[in-house]
């Protein structure tokens, strides 16, 4: 398929609710492997729709494939039912937001439900990197980046760093 434009905060695209997908079409299957195709070569683990300026709720996501063999998954229209008590902090990083990464605190699991390219729908568990990069992605699909899940002093610090780069 193709690599395609990642958009760059504080694009307004990246700020947008976005609309449910109403069918697995192949203009669907097209963009998953656009995604993925791009997701791969920034190289990241996970890339919402907005950040190529598609304002769908869908996602990709490979979290293993910087340590092995690829394994890509496709979500689209995800939601999370429930989350864990339990919280733990990791820095992420964002692709619309090269070069800085903020320590941003969430929920340790999460259960999630979404469609895979089949039209099947999944619900599962997810703990560990994987439950932060659907917490993360899913922030996307809702016009939410990791810039609005930091308190008033780390967001300061992220921009001053973020406006000083090239």
């Amino acid at each position: 398929m193709s690599v395609r434009e990642i958009l760059v905060w504080p694009h307004p695209r990246l700020e947008a609710v976005c609309t449910p997908v109403e069918a697995v079409t192949d203009d669907i299957r097209t963009l998953a492997a656009d995604m993925l195709d791009t997701m791969y070569a920034a190289p990241g683990r996970g890339l919402a729709a907005p950040q190529i300026g598609e304002l769908l709720r869908m996602f990709v996501m490979d979290t293993t494939w910087k340590d092995g063999d690829r394994s890509p998954v496709v979500c689209i229209n995800p939601d999370i039912l429930d989350r864990s008590e339990e919280r733990g902090s990791a820095d992420e990083g964002c692709l619309s937001i090269p070069g800085v990464t903020a320590t941003v605190v969430r929920p340790s699991s999460v259960r999630m439900v979404w469609t895979d390219l089949d039209g099947l729908v999944h619900d599962a568990w997810l703990t560990g990197f994987a439950a932060l990069c659907v917490q993360h992605e899913l922030d996307h699909l809702d016009g939410i980046v990791t810039l609005d899940r930091v308190d008033d002093a780390q967001r300061a610090a992220i921009l001053a760093a973020y406006e000083g780069q090239p």
